[in-house]
């Protein structure tokens, strides 16, 4: 593009990029300017990419285009300043600067999106366990948690519930470096309604401690939307029923009305925010949904109704049917009350049911999987039951990357390998849309161009 330029206009950017090349000129260069203003701007702009742009090629046999629905063979992707600056097949031209990254045997994918996890917590402190750390600990834990999450593949993550605004602080220490993680969406605390789900600590009634996202009746709501707002939540969610881990609470039960809920949702979308809803039962699933939540997390128990509410108003439901195994497997040893285990055993099969209902009912589906319920990293071992439960390996990817960024509302940077959007890549060995199961095993992960994981074999030139 330089040679376009004629060397007056390319003396005028250098005279305002640098003060020595100022002088006795700088009056004619400047008449130039105001003859040719835009010519100058553009060789300005020239000159700072081609000092300061940080490009990197990425090549492999294959890519999985979530966008098309297809494999493509030969991929070549230019990653610009952090950002997808081309999609091409290899053999197109290359900056002569350009860093190499190239994956022969490797399928590329899009960084994978999980929509519900717990960073800060730990599946095997379960039951009273907890009591026995402090409370800066479950931020070290998250610390692990973020580094593992990564390294399996999960670019970014919506951290919906932890306490002391832990996964804000996460979030700032992966921003300025500090430490490994994902690009984390913070709900800070779930909001809960007294006595319910998400106010479960295990104490008696003689040990009274102050709850952060404990609030009843519309005008407390809409207050505590507020507040973790102002500390860092980017989205907010709710305990709309009660839930399985919680002691005693019954799954099913509602446990905000449907005012309440809009206080909540309402307050929130005016904030700009989005809302997911923790919901098992069939009556609170519905009145969040028709509150206009953007996500219901569980959905254990949706019904017919609830499919067509759900589609009605765009909702899109995230199920983490991977998690039965675990808990039933694990939860005992792991000190999980025994009320939590009997809650698993009667909702557990029912939910992959109600999974399967409502993805064939065409409800909008997203990658959620509860993780800090099982263990942090271990998330993409629930691909494979979703496609045991009705989804091809691409819906489910897909569900993970494409309609995870839509729920997200930022398809415009993850979700896909497309010019604009973030440089967040992974690759697998093999093709994942005829074996699900080898996204367990990512060998190759990139976020914002830079590479976080890579197996010996592909080296960066």
């Amino acid at each position: 593009m330089l040679a376009i330029l004629d060397p007056t206009s390319i003396s005028l950017a250098l005279a305002y990029s640098y003060p020595s090349a100022r002088g006795a000129t700088l009056a004619k260069l400047c008449n130039v300017a105001m003859n040719n203003y835009k010519l100058a701007l553009l060789a300005l702009s020239v000159l700072a990419t081609s000092c300061y742009a940080d490009t990197v090629v990425v090549t492999a046999d294959r890519m999985v285009d979530v966008l098309a629905g297809r494999i493509v063979d030969r991929p070549q992707i230019t990653i610009t300043d952090g950002r997808i600056s081309s999609v091409a097949t290899q053999g197109a031209p290359v900056a002569p600067d350009a860093r190499r990254v190239d994956l022969p045997g490797m399928t590329l994918l899009p960084g994978l999106i999980d929509m519900h996890v717990h960073l800060t917590s730990d599946p095997h402190y379960s039951g009273y366990r907890h009591l026995e750390f402090t409370d800066n600990f479950w931020t070290v834990v998250g610390v692990a948690n973020a580094k593992r999450t990564l390294e399996a593949g999960f670019t970014t993550v919506r951290n919906v519930g932890s306490r002391n605004f832990d996964d804000v602080a996460l979030k700032q220490g992966i921003e300025r470096g500090f430490i490994t993680g994902p690009r984390i969406v913070p709900a800070t605390y779930a909001i809960g309604a007294t006595g319910g789900h998400c106010d479960q600590i295990g104490y008696p009634p003689s040990i009274r401690t102050p709850m952060d996202s404990i609030a009843d009746g519309p005008d407390q709501l809409r207050a505590m939307v507020r507040k973790l707002h102002k500390y860092g939540a980017e989205v907010i969610k709710f305990c709309g029923t009660g839930g399985v881990l919680s002691k005693t609470d019954a799954v099913a039960a509602q446990q905000f009305n449907l005012e309440e809920m809009k206080a909540i949702v309402d307050e929130a979308h005016m904030l700009g925010l989005r809302v997911a809803v923790h919901a098992h039962g069939t009556s609170g699933i519905k009145d969040a949904i028709r509150a206009g939540v953007d996500t219901v997390e569980h959905a254990s128990l949706a019904d017919e109704e609830a499919f067509a509410l759900a589609k009605q108003h765009g909702t899109y439901f995230s199920m983490d049917i991977f998690d039965d195994d675990y808990i039933l497997g694990e939860g005992e040893k792991n000190g999980l009350f025994k009320e939590s285990l009997d809650k698993e055993r009667q909702i557990g099969l029912k939910q992959r049911q109600t999974f399967r209902a409502a993805f064939k009912a065409g409800v909008k589906m997203i990658f959620g999987t509860d993780a800090g319920v099982y263990p942090n990293g271990d998330n993409a071992k629930q691909f494979v039951t979703m496609v045991t439960w009705g989804m091809t390996p691409l819906q489910a990817i897909q569900a993970a990357t494409v309609t995870a960024a839509e729920a997200l509302g930022r398809p415009g940077d993850v979700g896909a390998i497309a010019a604009g959007r973030f440089g967040d890549l992974i690759a697998v060995a093999g093709n994942p849309l005829t074996d699900v199961s080898i996204l367990q095993s990512v060998s190759f992960v990139m976020k914002g161009g830079t590479v976080v994981k890579q197996d010996a074999q592909h080296s960066l030139q």
